[in-house]
């Protein structure tokens, strides 16, 4: 008799469960402020999970708890299966090699008195690859993000928005991560520029196998990169979905005001969108 073998479903990458992050407000009596209630995601390898919501609805605060740059007040991150919300320093810093980081700004990300080999070898050497090695890296990191070879002797001001992007994406992968958290990394930029870079993000994840957390405002930035779509409202999970069905039939009415929000070039349509979104506010 022949029998299947049972495989159980690979763990996800990265788990948050039931997160809560709060702000203590400083004087007198001042209430705390809850960034985050019982927020709860995951991740798989090699797929992008889009996080979507207005301003100040968490979503940044989600994607600073997750790399450590916010203490968690309740609830667990795991990363590969470990638990790392509250992390000691030394443990934090081994685990900045699989856990990446793209920021939104391309112009104050950089540092500007600094070339730009220096900055992809900053990360290399810190972490204990020789000078040798770490210049030889830089070359495929500029290689990787469709730069020139001789960018590394430049300084972030002599490039373009849309290129200091690159540059940032090439520092995120300097350590070759497991996970990138994008916070917002195209919304600075023009929208012929922003299509470029989401373009090069598919690239890297289909060489790499690397994962993304995306943080973004914009629905049409999600459609077209995410695997995966969790909304956000007032620093809560309100729907979670694939990518295509979150983005073309959500059924939270919040999410349809986010969809209803994106312009399309149909002028009819575009007049029945903004009807529809006044009757959902």
């Amino acid at each position: 008799m022949i029998t299947e073998a049972k495989h159980e479903a690979a763990p996800p990458l990265l788990d948050v469960s039931h997160l809560d992050v709060v702000y203590r407000a400083k004087g007198f009596r001042r209430t705390p402020f809850r960034a985050l209630t019982d927020v709860s995601i995951s991740i798989d390898r090699g797929r992008t999970l889009g996080l979507v919501g207005e301003s100040g609805s968490g979503k940044t605060t989600l994607g600073r708890a997750i790399v450590g740059l916010v203490p968690v007040a309740s609830g667990s991150i795991r990363f590969e299966g470990e638990e790392i919300s509250m992390l000691s320093t030394r443990r934090r810093r081994r685990l900045s090699r699989d856990i990446g980081v793209v920021f939104q700004d391309p112009y104050s990300s950089l540092n500007p008195a600094m070339t730009i080999e220096a900055i992809l070898t900053e990360p290399l050497t810190a972490h204990g690859m020789s000078r040798r090695d770490a210049s030889r890296r830089v070359g495929a990191l500029l290689d990787s993000v469709q730069l020139a070879a001789d960018s590394g002797r430049r300084l972030p001001r002599e490039f373009s928005g849309g290129q200091r992007q690159r540059i940032a994406i090439a520092r995120a992968l300097a350590l070759e991560p497991k996970l990138i958290v994008c916070d917002e990394p195209v919304s600075a930029l023009d929208l012929s520029t922003q299509s470029k870079i989401l373009d090069l993000f598919i690239d890297i994840q289909e060489q790499t196998g690397v994962s993304y957390l995306f943080v973004t405002h914009d629905l049409a930035v999600v459609r077209y990169i995410s695997h995966d779509v969790a909304v956000m409202l007032g620093g809560e999970i309100i729907e979670t979905g694939t990518g295509e069905i979150i983005t073309s039939t959500p059924t939270h009415p919040y999410t349809q005001k986010l969809l209803l929000a994106s312009p399309v070039p149909d002028p009819e349509r575009q007049a029945a969108r903004r009807r529809e979104y006044m009757r959902l506010t």
